[in-house]
């Protein structure tokens, strides 16, 4: 496995790099020659001490790419975090079932029972409802803070425009953020610069 530590906007100590790589042989038994991973460290100083340093580690398997982040007191702290997150991921995707290997009929059987035509047709509804507290956050924190939960979106509200936006997580790897403007028309979605969510006006 070939592993790239680099730093943000900042200089990394060759003793944080060393940690950083001996880390990330954890995961090599489940990884191959054909592996990359890269682990980015930067700071920010406007965050409390405790979660003032960032580790984010991006692994590719089996050309998927698997993506963690995590804060902490230092650099080493949010390694074993960051770490401990991206193995996690590594195993479920090396266990999960992979349905290129079932047969082509039972691909279709399984294809119809995801999309819901395996049975005969019921009417939707909403079954559950969830209401939580949020609270205003810039968009770097809300991705930490989604990355932290382990889910594909997180609802917040921009610190910057004061309104409700949606974070999730694209089939690439990469994230998109949606902001909804009441009375808006639709506009396809522009792209953002590398590290950052694309931003539209719709749930699309």
């Amino acid at each position: 496995m070939k592993t790239i530590v680099k730093g943000k906007n900042a200089e990394i100590p060759v003793r944080v790099r060393d940690y950083a790589e001996r880390k990330l042989k954890r995961v090599e038994r489940l990884t191959d020659e054909r592996t990359d991973a890269t682990v980015e460290l930067w700071s920010e100083q406007h965050r409390s001490a405790a979660d003032s340093h960032f580790a984010e580690v991006s692994l590719v398997i089996d050309g998927h790419l698997l993506r963690s982040r995590a804060t902490g007191a230092s650099y080493q702290e949010a390694l074993d975090d960051v770490v401990d997150k991206v193995e996690r991921q590594a195993v479920d995707h090396k266990e999960k079932p992979r349905l290129r290997s079932r047969p082509e009929e039972e691909k279709q059987i399984l294809r119809r029972l995801a999309d819901g035509s395996a049975g005969p047709p019921r009417e939707r509804r909403i079954v559950k409802v969830k209401r939580f507290a949020i609270e205003p956050m810039f968009e770097e924190d809300a991705l930490a803070r989604m990355d932290e939960l382990g889910h594909r979106f997180f609802v917040f509200v921009s610190a910057e425009t004061e309104r409700v936006a949606v974070l999730y997580r694209r089939d690439d790897g990469d994230y998109g953020l949606i902001e909804p403007v009441v009375g808006g028309e639709y506009t396809k979605g522009r792209g953002r610069a590398s590290g950052t969510p694309e931003r539209t006006s719709s749930g699309r």
